[in-house]
């Protein structure tokens, strides 16, 4: 894997083997970057089940301010702490192990990350098959919607298996829904109260 655009063009990243995390191809990433562009200039960044990190510091090279990466797979965690390094980029960025379905997505020490402009959530395909209302990951998009987590009109970019099917909690509205033969990106726009 290697970052597709920007200040850390080309450079190489880990990725996990097997079947823990979902790299996205480089064809994916530049068509989705490309189109929310925009969104990203000057943007405070969450990649949420961030895996090794490919997304965020894809982000973070195409002019992010910053980024915050939760990660619950330790293995995935330890590649991308390395990958963070690798660019020296841990001043932009707060890499934290957790369980999204379950924190506050606030960091401890973290204040200087938030509020979050834009929000990459990619769990496990399995996963988004059993998001309904009352479900642990519903909650856990329910509380990045709070007003000091993500700031007024952030954008959620989510991404999961081609054709599926789920609940969203009504304060994130959809935007677009892009997809990329095996995987659909779903746009959403938090709704202003």
């Amino acid at each position: 894997m290697q970052i597709v655009a920007g200040k850390y063009r080309h450079r190489k990243l880990e990725s996990n083997p097997g079947e823990t995390t979902r790299p996205i191809t480089a064809r994916v990433k530049v068509a989705l970057f490309d189109r929310i562009q925009p969104q990203l200039q000057g943007a405070r960044i969450a990649d949420v089940f961030s895996g090794t990190g490919t997304i965020g510091l894809e982000a973070l090279s195409r002019g992010a301010a910053s980024v915050v990466f939760i990660e619950s797979d330790r293995r995935a965690f330890e590649r991308l702490r390395r990958n963070v390094a690798s660019l020296h980029a841990e001043n932009e960025t707060l890499c934290w192990q957790t369980d999204a379905s379950k924190c506050s997505f606030h960091p401890r020490g973290g204040e200087r990350f938030l509020p979050y402009d834009v929000v990459f959530f990619d769990p496990p395909y399995l996963f988004t098959t059993r998001l309904k209302a009352g479900t642990m990951l519903y909650r856990s998009l329910e509380r990045l919607a709070r007003e000091m987590i993500t700031s007024p009109e952030a954008l959620l970019v989510f991404r999961c298996a081609a054709g599926a099917t789920f609940d969203m909690p009504d304060v994130w509205a959809p935007e677009r829904m892009l997809n990329y033969s095996s995987m659909d990106v779903h746009l959403f726009r938090k709704k202003l109260p």
